[in-house]
């Protein structure tokens, strides 16, 4: 399989980059040429947003390190580029996506093998045909999302209810963006590796990188830096703790949410990707179903999307339901990571929607040619 030759020199070309690491990104000096990013974040403060950190940088440097905004409605306090937030779906990719090309690049996951070889309990008509490649294309067939929080009490038992939930259409035939599929994907990384996906990716990718600042379950002690997000039924705001319910039915660990990170490890990990080509191969369209943008976990630019207008064919992102988003472009050798957590204090704000294609469109106008 060629995805597989390729993520295999990959990997052994990318060894001694995570071997490496250094220190954490600090933050560039002030470049005249950003200030109508920043400019443009700061007048959405309030709005889309309480608060914004944005990152850009090309393979080999951090160009922009920036923070706009306060915590929170309840906590005044700036927020600077060492704040955490909520990573909510860049989890798939920054962790998901990331623990499936390390085991296909080691010949232990195989994208075109039936799911049930690696999790025999997901079972019911049609399942035997859905693949690994389905389930990171969102073409299985599963349902978007069903409340499991609510259905179940435990790890075990959320999991049991998503590979029994039945498909909705046969395999390949549909687009579904599916976290139940990833909740799926998350039990077939966990079978193969013997560790939970945040001990397997802890020691895998986080901390050979030196992404001090970004896991699941982050400690108490981290808690008065890390961006709140929404106001829950009983009136106390979500901080430090997973927003997205099915991932805290999960113990906090899923691959579909419970990341935490900052703009800089962000920026530390997309120059990683920039730095090993042959991972490029996951982020080309699949055309699974046909016309769909999404590659291997990833997405790619599409209309109206969050990529904006201006960004390559060959450019790759993903989006957080709490407001994250990052977005690479290997021909431009760029990358753009906006984190705010704008479900705070309510989801019902949308505003975020229009940022995000602006934000992207302002930075590749500030590093054209003029």
């Amino acid at each position: 399989m060629r995805v597989r030759a390729l993520a295999l020199v990959a990997l052994t070309a990318c060894g001694a980059t995570l071997a490496g690491g250094g220190p954490p990104p600090a933050a560039p000096a002030p470049d005249a040429r950003f200030d109508p990013v920043i400019a443009y974040l700061r007048s959405q403060v309030d709005s889309a947003f309480p608060s914004a950190v944005v990152a850009v940088g090309r393979h080999d440097s951090v160009l922009l390190l920036a923070a706009v905004g306060h915590y929170g409605i309840d906590d005044a306090r700036p927020v600077t580029p060492e704040t955490v937030y909520d990573m909510a779906s860049l989890t798939k990719v920054i962790g998901l996506t990331t623990a499936c090309m390390m085991l296909v690049g080691e010949g232990k996951l195989d994208l075109d093998a039936p799911v049930q070889r690696y999790v025999p309990a997901f079972r019911g008509p049609g399942k035997e045909r859905v693949t690994i490649r389905h389930l990171l294309t969102h073409s299985s067939g599963l349902p978007a999302w069903r409340p499991i929080y609510t259905e179940t009490t435990t790890r075990a038992t959320a999991f049991a209810l998503a590979d029994t939930t039945a498909l909705l259409r046969q395999a390949g035939d549909t687009f579904v963006y599916s976290d139940l599929g990833a909740m799926v994907l998350t039990q077939a990384v966990e079978a193969i590796t013997g560790q939970r996906l945040d001990a397997y990716l802890d020691a895998r990718v986080f901390r050979p990188l030196q992404m001090t600042s970004t896991r699941f379950l982050p400690p108490p002690a981290w808690r008065d830096r890390i961006a709140p997000t929404e106001r829950s039924q009983d009136g106390t705001i979500i901080r430090g703790t997973v927003h997205d319910e099915n991932a805290w039915r999960l113990g906090g660990v899923s691959g579909h949410a419970g990341l935490f990170s900052t703009a800089g490890d962000l920026a530390r990990f997309a120059q990683w990707l920039l730095g090993q080509p042959a991972f490029l191969e996951w982020t080309q369209r699949q055309n699974l179903p046909p016309g769909s943008s999404r590659a291997l976990g990833w997405d790619t630019p599409s209309e109206n999307s969050s990529a904006g207008t201006k960004l390559g064919p060959r450019a790759f992102g993903h989006t957080g339901f709490t407001g994250t988003s990052m977005w690479i472009d290997p021909d431009k050798d760029v990358f753009i990571i906006l984190l705010t957590n704008r479900v705070h204090p309510t989801r019902e704000n949308s505003r975020i929607a229009r940022v995000r294609p602006r934000v992207a469109d302002l930075v590749v106008d500030a590093l054209s040619p003029r």
